[in-house]
């Protein structure tokens, strides 16, 4: 039996969390936790009964409490909620898919408690990757990407030769490869205005922002997605997943999401992991690696396929990864700003309070104010955090 706790078991990536836990009786939920949706979440623990439950505010979790009085479950909330839940005793692994750099300190509590993590919250990595990695070096956990990019590079780097027993705390270890990596090719569909140029994006709505042309995910991700900020975030995540130099990352648009990214090694032999686009397939991977278990759903059928469509990005009108690119060589905080400033700008923008455009903007502009500190603890990440919301709050109004 392996137990598993599940932090934003609500979102997209908790759900199928739980349909992969329904199919396999040897999977058991200890723990829980959602932002807003209660509701959703009763649902969740009166099926799976797990042992401790979190939520983001203080008065929901009285009112979770209220409806779950005949469970004798004791709901907790905000970050000590969130930690709860990331140690929670019994867990063997703890699932990240909580949106945004609030799943840093819950993160890191897991890892401390000795908690194997299957991360789908990049956030973490981007703006606290140095800490998380050394973190997860020395208590000797494995850190599984459940990123559908980062799971196919994962599984692709098991094709060079060695298996890597320790995971990716492994991965860290340069004396440890038996083949070197040339290049990381990270893909991405180009999301809903692939093909636009700049003046093209000018008004489009958020409606038209959250049509993604192959994946179902959060709003948050989605507008990353049409941005391609999402894409800027992965390279830095895999550049501390992977022990990669950011130059090394190259980024493919391949719009039919088939290829979900590979690996070059110094033979020029690439590696890639294929498939159809189903979020289920890495977050099963990294609940049962290195095993694979049998999964229900559509198969790759090639077929069908005339084609499989590469293109490069374009840079000059979606400015996500050279503006990631730029923070991860800066380092110190400027990864933090880069990804708060973002996360600032995408709510302003689903509120409808600034353009798409203006995402780019918010982002440029906190970097450019931003003074550095270099290998940030804890304390001075979020000290950034907290340094971007003011500075856009008083430039922007929003």
């Amino acid at each position: 039996m392996k137990y598993i706790s599940i932090i934003g078991s609500t979102g997209s990536i908790g759900t199928q969390a739980l349909d992969i836990v329904r199919e396999n009786d040897d999977l058991k939920v200890v723990a829980l936790s959602c932002g807003k949706n209660i509701s959703l979440l009763e649902k969740q623990v009166r099926e799976f009964k797990p042992e401790i439950v979190a939520v983001s505010d203080e008065k929901d979790a009285a009112d979770l409490s209220l409806r779950l009085a005949d469970m004798n479950i004791k709901v907790q909330s905000g970050m000590e909620g969130l930690k709860a839940v990331a140690t929670a005793e019994n867990a063997d692994i703890v699932l990240t898919a909580i949106v945004g750099m609030i799943g840093v300190e819950p993160t890191l509590a897991a890892i401390e408690a000795g908690k194997d993590i299957a991360l789908a919250n990049k956030e973490t990595l981007v703006t606290a990757g140095h800490l998380v990695m050394e973190a997860a070096r020395r208590k000797g956990i494995r850190i599984l990407p459940v990123d559908s990019e980062h799971s196919a590079i994962f599984q692709s780097l098991q094709g060079r030769g060695t298996i890597l027993p320790m995971g990716m705390a492994d991965l860290a270890e340069k004396d440890y490869r038996a083949n070197k990596i040339s290049r990381i090719l990270l893909t991405a569909s180009g999301g809903p205005f692939r093909g636009r140029k700049r003046q093209e994006l000018q008004e489009v709505t958020v409606e038209q922002a959250l049509k993604h042309p192959n994946w179902s995910m959060g709003p948050k991700i989605t507008i990353d997605s049409a941005s391609m900020v999402n894409k800027g975030l992965e390279v830095i995540e895999a550049k501390w997943l992977f022990d990669t130099d950011i130059d090394d990352i190259e980024v493919l648009i391949q719009p039919q999401s088939i290829i979900h990214s590979a690996v070059e090694f110094e033979d020029g032999a690439v590696i890639a992991q294929l498939g159809t686009p189903d979020m289920k397939l890495p977050i099963q991977y990294a609940f049962y690696y290195p095993e694979r278990r049998y999964l229900a759903g559509d198969r790759l059928d090639f077929s069908k396929i005339s084609s499989i469509e590469i293109q490069k990005p374009d840079f000059d009108t979606f400015l996500g990864i050279p503006l990631a690119k730029k923070a991860s060589r800066t380092g110190g905080t400027m990864p933090t700003v880069m990804n708060e400033a973002n996360e600032h700008a995408v709510a302003a923008f689903l509120a409808g309070r600034i353009k798409f455009l203006e995402i780019y903007e918010m982002i440029q502009y906190a970097m450019s104010e931003h003074k550095v500190k270099e290998s940030p603890v804890l304390k001075d990440i979020l000290e950034a955090r907290d340094w971007t919301d003011d500075l856009l709050r008083s430039k922007y109004g929003v």
